[in-house]
């Protein structure tokens, strides 16, 4: 099996308590729908810096900020792609972006 990252880029925060519940349920199921293909539930992640060329610093992530992240176990590309496109994200308008994590050593 081979290992993907999911790049959670953007979505709505919910607007209240009761929201957050849901928002928080809808997740959770989500993840144990994937079972063992779940590898790392990952975190969400706080608006960033972008280190450019010359090392110019600049806030806030970039045009597309990373806003969480997840690690799948899949066959292809495809398979995670078909996995990830469960995920409630894509229902808080963010998007997710797939991609397979090269081993270096």
């Amino acid at each position: 099996m081979t290992k993907y990252l999911l790049s959670y880029h953007g979505g709505d925060q919910p607007s209240s308590k009761e929201e957050g519940e849901r928002t928080m349920k809808a997740w959770m199921d989500w993840m144990g729908s994937l079972g063992k293909a779940l590898v790392e539930a990952g975190n969400p992640t706080s608006p960033g810096k972008v280190i450019g060329a010359g090392g110019k610093v600049s806030d806030g992530g970039g045009a597309n900020a990373v806003t969480g992240w997840s690690v799948i176990e899949a066959k292809s590309l495809d398979e995670a792609v078909k996995l990830a496109k469960g995920c409630p994200q894509i229902k808080a308008n963010g998007t997710i972006e797939v991609s397979e994590v090269v081993p270096v050593m």
